[in-house]
């Protein structure tokens, strides 16, 4: 009888650590939730097709306070070669739809995907800001991340 309420309560355990991710993403919590895309190959207009918006993937996501270009050395095609000493603030990893959800403290942040060629990012702001990304008190902003160092466009 002891062992079935040991395994009922992990039971019970897992489903609240389950349920509590998934209010996460549905925007009770206060952060960043988001989809990371992949796109391969020719993403050039074409009257035939119709633009293809990119396969989700899973990945690492690593949360920076707020980074500018002048903080980092740029490597090519959105890598960057070294954050110096900026250390994030969180990391999370995407699930195989490429959906992530993490909660952070009001504040401006940037998000950068680790791809295996190294750290990579493909947005930046009209300050050179790297992937910006504001939360408000009491809000979950929502982002899409698209990794697009292998297309054409």
């Amino acid at each position: 009888m002891r062992n079935s309420s040991v395994i009922l309560l992990l039971i019970l355990a897992l489903s609240t650590t389950a349920c509590a991710q998934k209010t996460s993403r549905s925007g009770n919590t206060q952060g960043i939730c988001g989809t990371v895309l992949e796109k391969r190959g020719n993403h050039m207009p074409s009257p035939d097709s119709p633009p293809s918006k990119g396969h989700p993937v899973e990945r690492e996501i690593l949360i920076f306070p707020l980074l500018n270009m002048s903080q980092i050395e740029a490597g090519d095609n959105g890598f960057i070669k070294s954050v110096r000493e900026a250390k994030p603030v969180e990391t999370v990893k995407s699930d195989k739809a490429g959906k992530f959800c993490v909660s952070l403290p009001a504040g401006r942040y940037s998000i950068v995907v680790r791809e295996p060629k190294g750290l990579y990012a493909n947005l930046f702001d009209a300050q050179n800001n790297i992937f910006p990304v504001t939360v408000k008190k009491g809000k979950q902003e929502t982002v899409s991340v698209e990794i697009t160092h292998q297309a054409v466009f």
